[in-house]
């Protein structure tokens, strides 16, 4: 005989926002149920450690799913504990009241971590209610006679009923009766679809109908129940029982990637924070790298799938990783679709970054295979991974990244036989450093052909005095923030006065700048639009001027990007500094001392413009930098004589 139970006022409220606020997707109600037969299957296994004969008759525990179109039904069936009525009531009749929880906290701590239970809120059962318009659940546990079995049913409404039943078997099935916008998931293609997506790794074989064709239905026959899921997860299995054609072909079907990915890193951490983790670098860069809705790893717990695209987990500068994370106590909020920001998850964070990193070192420091790799790895993402100079908070992961960090200099780009691919660490270019260096040199550019012809670096190269050449335009930025690796300073060599010249040098300069006050204050009056100061150097050799920046300007192809990108920029002016030793500019100083200053300002200001261009900037009036250049060689080149 059956009787009628009635939710309390607030337990009907808590329903109805459950059902229709509490998931974004209907979808997940399969994983719910799915997840909960699991853990009584997981109950009761544990259970028999100690009273095996609780197994007897039906020893292999596992899960069955049918859809049935026709009657627009579901049915979820596991071997698993069971329920008595009074669990039924307490369980099913009673919001949030979780079974699995009370379970744990009957167990001692050491115990806890041999189990793969999962459910923890007791609320996933009502997820069901999204789909299903009636819910029949029967069930009879395991530690009771058949005869004791309990049928709980409701329609979400704010009350169920209950009656006795007897069960041959123990377990629990439950009935879902669909709503008709919910049809779809009676389908046998929807229901193993699902079950791939979020409960392909469930420790227990899920079993479903097999296929039938129209003429097998209409010759009556049975369908067969076979396995759907893939059970124990490749993460799970010991490294050394995994092939490399495995490891791909998990990485290309769960990362949904078609390369062969360049390294991995497999591990399992037990303790306070217990995870296995299995993540890939890719061997390609991503079109969308630089994407703004970036790609995280896909998320575990307990096996069960939670969500794709975690990006909780790993900073953006380590974007570029594929694969998966499987918590064992991970917090999620009670819908099991987001991570809450406890102090665990910026725990397990770290520690994958820093298993990352680490990995990566290990590389850079191996053999020649290894550093073949890693040299792979950072011509596809080294751009990416610099971003952490900046990013990453955490000094000790900040100190990883640095010696990861790779770029090419004056240097490698010497090097025989030439590569313009080869590149070099911070630490290797403080190695070869000279005598009393105290600082890092670097020129930014926009790409590597300007940033080897620039012609700050001339004055370097002529004292063999290696500059770092950053031709990404993430550097500029970088660069901008991160001024200081271990005690040396960053400096640009485009930047600031140059501290290249000896005493003597030093000295020569400062007369040469004083004898020639009237003509320097004469190009500065003349430029004065855009040029803040006009000097002499000693950092040029061949070219006779370039473009010096405040140390803390963007160099002006940053400018202009930022600019394109709608970004407002204040107007900056820059210094002018002259190579006193160039003939073009000793001329122009005689120029200027015969009194032909109109013919002196409209040369200066075409080498202005030529030292802009030198440096990838954009000129403001092209066309008149074009016309000045005409009027000079047509002064400049000697007319022909006119013939008889």
């Amino acid at each position: 005989m059956s009787q009628t139970h009635t939710f309390q006022t607030e337990v009907q409220q808590l329903l109805h926002l459950m059902i229709h606020s509490l998931y974004s997707e209907r979808e997940i109600f399969l994983r719910e149920l799915l997840s909960n037969a699991s853990d009584a299957c997981d109950k009761l296994r544990f259970q028999a450690l100690t009273a095996p004969e609780l197994l007897t008759g039906d020893p292999e525990l596992g899960v069955t799913v049918a859809g049935d179109a026709e009657a627009l039904t579901v049915t979820i069936t596991d071997n698993g504990v069971g329920m008595t009525e009074a669990e039924a009531m307490e369980h099913l009749g009673t919001i949030a009241k979780s079974g699995t929880k009370a379970f744990l906290n009957s167990l001692d701590a050491s115990k806890v971590k041999d189990t793969n239970l999962i459910g923890q809120f007791g609320v996933g059962f009502y997820s069901a209610f999204m789909v299903a318009d009636r819910i029949v659940v029967e069930s009879r546990s395991a530690h009771v006679a058949a005869d004791q079995a309990t049928r709980w049913e409701s329609r979400g409404d704010g009350s169920y009923t209950t009656e006795a039943l007897t069960r041959t078997q123990r377990g629990t099935t439950i009935t879902l009766h669909l709503k008709e916008d919910a049809k779809e998931f009676a389908e046998s293609w929807r229901i193993r679809a699902l079950v791939k997506k979020y409960s392909d790794y469930v420790a227990y074989p899920i079993r479903s109908p097999k296929y039938l064709s129209d003429d097998d239905k209409k010759a009556g026959k049975t369908a067969d129940m076979e396995q759907i899921n893939a059970g124990a997860p490749l993460w799970t299995r010991a490294k050394d029982d995994i092939t490399d054609e495995q490891y791909t072909a998990f990485y290309q079907a769960a990362c949904k990637q078609y390369d062969t990915p360049a390294t991995r890193v497999h591990v399992n951490v037990e303790g306070t924070l217990a995870f296995t983790t299995l993540l890939f670098i890719p061997s390609e860069r991503p079109f969308d790298m630089f994407d703004r809705d970036r790609k995280g790893l896909s998320l575990y717990v307990r096996r069960v799938f939670i969500m794709d695209d975690c990006t909780d987990l790993l900073p953006e500068y380590l974007r570029f990783v594929r694969g998966i994370v499987d918590s064992d106590d991970l917090p999620l909020n009670v819908s099991r679709e987001m991570l809450q920001q406890q102090d665990v998850v910026p725990k397990l964070r770290k520690l994958l970054v820093k298993r990352i990193l680490d990995h990566l070192q290990k590389l850079a420091e191996g053999d020649e295979a290894a550093q073949a790799t890693f040299a792979k790895i950072d011509a596809a993402f080294g751009i990416v991974l610099r971003e952490g100079l900046v990013s990453e908070h955490d000094s000790d992961l900040k100190a990883k990244i640095g010696k990861l960090i790779r770029f090419r200099s004056t240097w490698t780009m010497a090097q025989e036989p030439a590569d313009d691919a080869r590149r070099t660490s911070f630490a290797d270019y403080v190695s070869r450093m000279a005598d009393g260096q105290k600082g890092i040199y670097y020129v930014t550019a926009p790409n590597l052909a300007a940033a080897t012809s620039a012609p700050q670096l001339e004055g370097f190269k002529a004292k063999n005095v290696e500059v770092l050449l950053l031709a990404e335009p993430v550097d500029e930025w970088i660069v901008g923030q991160y001024t200081k690796h271990g005690e040396h300073d960053l400096i640009s060599v485009a930047k600031g006065e140059s501290d290249l010249a000896d005493a003597e040098t030093k000295q020569r300069l400062e007369e040469q700048n004083k004898a020639a006050e009237g003509f320097l204050g004469a190009a500065k009056e003349a430029l004065a639009e855009d040029i803040d100061v006009v000097r002499f150097t000693a950092r040029l050799k061949d070219s006779p001027c370039c473009l010096v920046g405040a140390e803390h300007m963007p160099a002006p192809w940053m400018e202009e990007m930022l600019r394109r990108s709608g970004q407002s920029v204040p107007k900056s002016k820059r210094s002018l500094e002259l190579n006193p030793d160039h003939p073009l500019i000793q001329r122009l100083q005689a120029l200027h001392g015969s009194g032909k200053t109109a013919d002196v300002k409209q040369w200066l200001g075409v080498l202005r413009d030529q030292a802009v261009i030198a440096e990838g900037g954009r000129l403001a009036d092209a066309s008149a930098f074009a016309k000045s250049v005409q009027e000079l060689l047509l002064k400049a080149v000697p007319a022909a004589e006119a013939k008889g």
